[in-house]
């Protein structure tokens, strides 16, 4: 069978990592698109990786500015906030488009531009970007869901699905796309707000008598709207991965805080809490953590629709 040929649009500490992994296996014929200096430096340098999960190495895949070839693949990895400029960045029709952002609201961007080429996507992993062309995974964590309602896609999904495996990342295929992007964002949103309005990691929270029914009361309204929203998400089940967790567990949300870099508040919870006011869900501990959240930052603070 031909190799599968995946663009990666964004390669920040997710895309970064998947590239890296991809290029350094060879399951995939890989190209990174990036803004001018990144993809010259990436074309130049490689990408160095620091994984506790595949160790440390550098791989080169290539890098283009401008996506204008067809490829089989394009995963979208970058920030919400920049989804509309990054796309910009792409001239070619991709057989098939999985994005690995947070939140929800970009599956409907993408399919205004790509029609039922754009699926559901998701990616768990602790990973992060310092500089341009080195990321730094710190946990072992990783794996990758992908889902689409609309059976077309399937093959495409299965061949990206062999290509991540054979790389080192394994892929679930999901039963449905709510429930794809549901099951990450209960969690998601439920880490991302407790550790963000508290500037604390997990263990923190987890162990404090006063925080911890805040942590709790945050999954479980998080869950009630995806339940509402077609998928079947069991609050206690989340609950007792965060107890499983690490105590050190962070967010990507808090980091960004922390490196004054806006946070991805309206897409992580802002999206909770509008779907929440289209299904008549009321999520006040989510509406509270992003009103702190918001002060902290100093960016504006997110409303159910």
């Amino acid at each position: 069978m031909a190799t599968v040929s995946i663009a990666i649009l964004g390669p920040g500490g997710v895309g970064g990592f998947l590239a890296a992994a991809l290029a350094r296996a060879g399951t995939a014929d890989v190209t990174v698109v990036a803004r001018e200096p990144t993809a010259a430096l990436i074309a130049r340098d490689g990408i160095a990786v620091e994984s506790v999960r595949l160790g440390d190495f550098v791989a080169r895949p290539a890098a283009v500015p401008q996506l204008a070839a067809t490829v089989d693949v394009l995963l979208v990895a970058t920030k919400a906030a920049g989804l509309d400029a990054a796309l910009a960045r792409v001239d070619a029709e991709p057989a098939l488009v999985v994005p690995l952002l947070n939140g929800l609201d970009h599956v409907a961007r993408l399919r205004e531009r790509f029609g039922p080429r754009a699926v559901a996507g998701t990616i768990r992993i602790e990973a992060d970007r310092p500089q341009p062309g080195r990321v730094v995974q710190t946990s072992r964590f990783l794996f990758v869901d992908v889902a689409s309602d609309d059976p077309g896609p399937r093959p495409r999904i299965d061949a990206l699905a062999a290509a991540l495996d054979g790389a080192g990342v394994p892929v679930r295929i999901g039963s449905s796309e709510a429930q794809v992007l549901w099951s990450k964002l209960v969690r998601l949103n439920s880490l991302a707000c407790v550790t963000s309005a508290y500037d604390a990691p997990l263990g923190k929270i987890r162990d404090d008598p006063e925080r911890r029914p805040v942590l709790e009361a945050c999954v479980r309204e998080t869950a009630a709207v995806a339940c509402a929203a077609g998928a079947a998400i069991d609050p206690e089940r989340t609950l007792a991965e965060l107890g499983e967790a690490h105590a050190t567990l962070g967010s990507s949300m808090r980091r960004d805080i922390a490196a004054g870099r806006p946070p991805e508040l309206d897409a992580i919870a802002g999206a909770v809490l509008r779907a929440g006011g289209r299904l008549g869900v009321a999520c006040p501990t989510v509406a509270e953590l992003a009103r702190q959240i918001a002060v902290r930052a100093g960016v504006p603070a997110p409303a159910a629709a």
